[in-house]
């Protein structure tokens, strides 16, 4: 299977926060800014596997910046790492100020989909080939990411974790 870069699966969606969609201090529903990343991350995710996907896990959400009521949000997701049949998803949000227009950095998540087949079965998936620096370092990141998570669901010994161990050796 031949890599594909993660600028082939980027996805931006842009949409106005909406009254129904805001809590009594006006800010977007954390709930609804989950679904936002959810959908956007599964679009990057089928355009890298070419695959039915599904939700894993979300593995970091960090809400860093409220939203406020009728702002324009900008959701922007992109594979960062794939392994066997799963793609670690990075999705940044952006918040465009209503007059300057200038965008800043509101929130940012990682998420996990699966590529299966029609019944469910997982299903191998191309690897990714990391172009920029933030890419690569994303890369790296993710690899760390998953094997502490198997370590943490004790599906992977903690001896095994080669890329979490590098990070406490001295060179």
């Amino acid at each position: 299977m031949q890599a594909r870069t993660a600028e082939e699966s980027k996805t931006v969606m842009t949409d106005l926060v909406l009254p129904s969609e805001t809590n009594p201090l006006n800010n977007l529903f954390g709930g609804e800014l989950l679904a936002r990343m959810d959908r956007a991350a599964s679009i990057a995710a089928r355009r890298h596997s070419r695959r039915i996907v599904v939700t894993a896990s979300v593995n970091h959400v960090a809400f860093n910046k409220a939203v406020p009521l009728g702002s324009v949000v900008t959701v922007e997701a992109k594979v960062s790492r794939a392994f066997k049949s799963s793609m670690e998803i990075y999705i940044d949000v952006w918040v465009e100020d209503r007059e300057s227009g200038q965008r800043s950095k509101a929130n940012e998540a990682i998420y996990t989909f699966v590529a299966v087949d029609e019944t469910g079965t997982p299903v191998s998936i191309p690897p990714l080939q990391p172009e920029t620096e933030l890419e690569k370092q994303r890369y790296d990141a993710a690899l760390r990411r998953k094997q502490l998570s198997l370590v943490l669901a004790g599906k992977m010994k903690p001896a095994d974790a080669t890329e979490l161990k590098a990070l406490f050796v001295d060179s």
